[in-house]
């Protein structure tokens, strides 16, 4: 015999467990600064017509949903599709099945577009980090520098029936790799990214680093990839510390010394590693999903800007 099928609000009333998603969902809804996003981008965002006609979704249900996109790797078409299936991204976008609109993939997408377009995503990036600074998270000590490549999909089974131009390819040890990188400062107290640049696979990590300082560390820290004379000789001054990782002299060997700072400097620098992390593993964003350097520059920089939030949610939720 078929059950009557529970009202969706008693049905979550009833419910004896959150699951994983809830929780998650719940703790990025409260460190989020929604007031000043929203303010961010309302003045670029489509109003009501005076004429009538259908209005536009809500601001806060399409940066919600934006959101989703990213915690969860999802495209355009997914998004929709999961907002359907899943009551836990419903209530935190907002929205009641039955009662309001869902948007479409097309709404979606053309609110990703409106972002891109107007450089918002940089300026949700930048606004975060003026958020973290305003709860006493310190973004003005040493740096750390790092780089990751990001794969992007080598397949020429597509309309173009070529591989993305705007990409390219470069070997990491013995392994070869296509795609992008993705060029980071972060702070050295609180792990927290506050510079970010992005680049085709093939450019050296090196090339990339007056972008991902911020002109007021009293200390570096970066890899053997870094190195370079001229910088150190630029960096150095009184309780200043040039904290890239020693290198040998071609044909010779690693003094004692220089592998002890090393290891000093391999457990300092670890911390550059997390917001990767969160990027790769937490947030599923492994490969590229879009065409094109701008499409996906813009989509790092909101990544990173809710991996900020992300590391930092335990002190922002005290």
């Amino acid at each position: 015999m078929s059950k009557q099928p529970a009202f969706p609000g008693l049905r979550d009333a009833m419910k004896k467990k959150r699951t994983r998603r809830e929780l998650f969902l719940a703790e990025m809804d409260a460190v989020v600064p929604w007031g000043r996003l929203l303010a961010l981008i309302g003045p670029h965002y489509p109003k009501a017509g005076v004429k009538g006609g259908r209005p536009p979704m809500p601001l806060e249900t399409m940066l919600r949903v934006y959101f989703l996109q990213n915690w969860y790797a999802l495209s355009d078409p997914m998004a929709e599709e999961t907002l359907y299936d899943s009551e836990a991204m419903r209530l935190f976008a907002g929205i009641e099945l039955g009662d309001d609109r869902i948007p479409d993939e097309t709404t979606i997408l053309n609110f990703r577009h409106l972002l891109e377009r107007h450089g918002l995503t940089e300026a949700i990036f930048a606004d975060v980090n003026a958020h973290l600074v305003d709860k006493g998270i310190t973004l003005r000590s040493g740096t750390l520098v790092d780089a990751t490549i990001i794969d992007a999909p080598s397949s020429t089974k597509n309309k173009a029936g070529a591989r993305d131009p705007e990409m390219s390819s470069t070997k990491k040890g013995n392994d070869w790799y296509f795609g992008m990188k993705a060029h980071i400062g972060v702070d050295a107290d609180s792990g927290v990214t506050h510079s970010l640049e992005t680049s085709t696979a093939k450019l050296h990590d090196s090339q990339v680093w007056d972008e991902l300082l911020h002109g007021d560390e009293t200390s570096v820290w970066a890899d053997k990839g870094y190195v370079s004379a001229a910088r150190e000789a630029g960096f150095k001054g009184q309780g200043k510390v040039w904290g890239v990782m020693r290198k040998a002299p071609k044909g010779g060997i690693l003094h004692p010394l220089d592998e002890q700072a090393n290891r000093i400097i391999a457990k300092v620098r670890a911390k550059v590693e997390h917001p990767f992390r969160v990027l790769k593993r937490q947030f599923g964003h492994v490969k590229t999903r879009y065409r094109g350097l701008a499409k996906n520059r813009a989509q790092l920089f909101t990544l990173f800007a809710l991996g900020n939030l992300f590391l930092m949610r335990r002190w922002l939720m005290v």
